[in-house]
């Protein structure tokens, strides 16, 4: 598709925006940049945002999904991927905790005890990276729960997602980012988090311009190059709701006192 001149376009997951992280990464990125680059954002599931970037229809990649990012670069479509950011995937549901998984030792074990008692739980179904993460915790478990009564897919975006799931007084896996942001509007808690399975990594990758000649790869490579600065990182790690960091840095060691 064609690109206007001054134009990045980032193909992104939605906890980034959804989170509000981009409300002040990308006002701070635009007014530091000399050569006047706008940025637009495609907020998709991460499995859609690199079908967008796979058709030369993005720039870059803002996602967290690990084991399609790398593939994404051995296939060649993608170069100069980097580490940004992470925080965690939480299970969160009805304050009540119906299934009793607030007190179990792995994600594996909150899933397993869901699906016995037959609890109302809400996925996004939207082959984001949040789903995949999701239905590996099922698969680890030896559960295929499509097809299920107690099983309800959305197939959309993490906020709305939490907004069904709260409704049906079912339990869900979200990122704490939007999880935060969304606090106020629903009456769910965070009920399981803190196992390493749940650490939720984000990077950024820029598109190959040798695969797509038309891309904006200077302003890609300028982007990549400020969020993993010292002063993108510092905007990430002083990112808080409710005096709480949504993220924690990953790409500059100096800004990372408060990383967990």
């Amino acid at each position: 598709m064609p690109k206007e001149k001054n134009k990045l376009i980032i193909a992104s997951t939605t906890s980034t925006q959804q989170s509000g992280l981009f409300d002040i990464l990308i006002p701070a990125y635009e007014k530091a940049t000399k050569y006047g680059v706008k940025v637009e954002i495609i907020a998709v599931g991460t499995g859609k945002a690199i079908k967008t970037a796979k058709k030369g229809e993005a720039d870059m990649l803002f996602v967290h999904d690990p084991f399609r990012e790398e593939k994404f670069v051995a296939e060649g479509y993608g170069v100069n991927r980097r580490a940004v950011m992470h925080n965690d995937f939480v299970i969160v549901g009805p304050p009540k905790d119906p299934a009793r998984i607030s007190k179990l030792r792995t994600a594996i074990e909150a899933f397993e005890e869901i699906a016995e008692k037959g609890a109302p739980f809400v996925s996004r179904g939207d082959d984001s990276g949040t789903n995949i993460k999701e239905l590996d915790i099922w698969d680890d478990g030896g559960i295929n729960p499509k097809g299920k009564g107690w099983y309800f897919e959305t197939g959309s975006k993490m906020g709305d997602t939490l907004i069904i799931a709260n409704q049906k007084r079912a339990y869900t896996l979200t990122d704490i980012g939007t999880f935060l942001n969304y606090e106020t509007k629903i009456d769910l808690k965070v009920l399981f988090r803190g196992t390493p399975i749940l650490k939720n990594l984000y990077s950024v990758i820029a598109v190959n311009p040798d695969k797509f000649p038309e891309v904006k790869y200077r302003e890609a490579m300028d982007f990549i190059a400020f969020v993993t600065s010292p002063a993108g990182q510092h905007l990430i790690a002083n990112y808080k709701k409710h005096r709480v960091n949504l993220f924690y840095p990953d790409a500059v060691l100096t800004v990372m006192s408060n990383k967990k």
